[in-house]
């Protein structure tokens, strides 16, 4: 592979992101949560309770980051040089997959990704090993309030979140003190979590934050 080229455009790993977007973008979640409202919807998926319930439900479904926004992981991850990522939310691994070829690139690193549903876990491995970039990623099953809470890098330079809305404030909290300046946190959907956008926004909590494209919340530690 060239200097100029990316890991992304790899033939392997760029047919399979493109296999794995087209499955994700002909998907359709009503069928699972058809019969919730959306005012129930909301509730649930910013819920710091009921989550489970509600994510259960879509256990077959990708979730996945739109193509934009994993394009944009991507490019954060190398315009930031980061050595150390941690995702909370891997479902698929669509945006494990961006993040890893970006540490590929960037001449290695460690991506701790967590996924609490076990089927989940099993194709978003599989996807990793198909692309040749497993070796970079450590996966976490189970509950991120535990298992983000033990073993975390010093440092991280870039955190991921893209699991059950209601619980980014406290994934962040997990992470925060390994967030150094310049360190880079990317909520997607952060619509359905106030609180975290409350957070990240207040002058006091020392971030720099903005709403990115249509569905992303960018931040950066300031100190």
């Amino acid at each position: 592979m060239s200097r100029s080229a990316s890991t992304l455009a790899e033939p392997r790993i760029a047919s399979l992101l493109d296999s794995l977007f087209t499955q994700s973008e002909a998907s359709s979640p009503v069928s699972a949560i058809g019969d919730l409202s959306a005012d129930e919807r909301t509730r649930l998926m910013g819920s710091r309770t009921g989550y489970r319930d509600f994510y259960s439900r879509l256990k077959d479904m990708p979730l996945a980051v739109s193509r934009e926004t994993g394009r944009l992981l991507y490019m954060l991850a190398r315009t930031r040089r980061a050595r150390t990522i941690v995702e909370f939310g891997t479902s698929f691994g669509l945006s494990t997959l961006h993040l890893a070829a970006a540490l590929r690139d960037n001449g290695g690193g460690r991506l701790i990704t967590c996924e609490f549903e076990p089927s989940k876990v099993v194709r978003a491995r599989a996807n990793l090993m198909e692309a040749g970039l497993a070796d970079l990623v450590e996966f976490r099953e189970g509950d991120a309030l535990q298992t983000l809470g033990l073993d975390l890098p010093d440092s991280v330079d870039l955190l991921l979140l893209d699991g059950a809305k209601g619980l980014y404030p406290e994934v962040l909290s997990l992470v925060e003190s390994r967030l150094g300046p310049g360190a880079l946190v990317v909520a997607d959907n952060a619509d359905h979590s106030p609180d975290y956008l409350a957070r990240v926004r207040a002058p006091s909590r020392g971030y720099l934050s903005v709403p990115f494209a249509e569905d992303v919340e960018l931040s950066m530690r300031l100190g």
